[in-house]
């Protein structure tokens, strides 16, 4: 998927993403909301394939798993970072949703077109310009994100150990 970039400072918490007073809204809710204080127009103006691209801390605060997902329900490819919580990264690993480091974000420019390369780590760009490398993801990880997070992923894996225990 390629989309625009939408760019974001650092520490982006997840009140920001997925915020307390909709919480019981449910996703729609959430998703409607997500990021409204730092950019009112981003759930309204988000489409499927877009990036978002922060600084450091992305994802700090509560444990609330409804901040990455809010940004998946919402289409959004993936998240480029310098830094992750360590709570927000595996929550949106697990939902299925890329997240992704990057030694340095200052080329990026906002509506900049993006292609995530997650098989090559890199962050391909429209034009003539030179793709920006992204700290590689382990290949565990890779497969989790392409069985869509952690639940399909168990699944697919408790099946084929169903198959090959029914094949003996």
């Amino acid at each position: 998927m390629s989309g625009r970039v939408f760019l974001f400072g650092d520490d982006i918490d997840t009140d920001q993403l997925a915020p307390g007073q909709y919480m019981k809204g449910g996703i729609a809710a959430l998703t409607a909301h997500c990021l409204e204080g730092v950019r009112p127009d981003f759930a309204g103006s988000v489409a499927p394939g877009d990036v978002v691209v922060a600084g450091k801390n992305f994802g700090m605060g509560s444990s609330r798993e409804q901040a990455a997902e809010a940004l998946k329900h919402l289409g959004v490819a993936g998240v480029v970072a310098l830094s992750f919580a360590g709570i927000f990264y595996r929550n949106a690993i697990n939902l299925g949703l890329p997240v992704l480091t990057a030694p340095s974000l200052a080329d990026l420019t906002e509506g900049e077109r993006v292609t995530l390369d997650l098989d090559n780590g890199r962050i391909e760009r429209a034009g003539k310009k030179p793709a920006l490398p992204l700290d590689p993801l382990p290949d565990n990880l890779k497969a989790l994100l392409a069985d869509g997070g952690l639940v399909p992923h168990l699944k697919k894996r408790f099946a084929q150990e169903r198959q090959k225990e029914q094949g003996r």
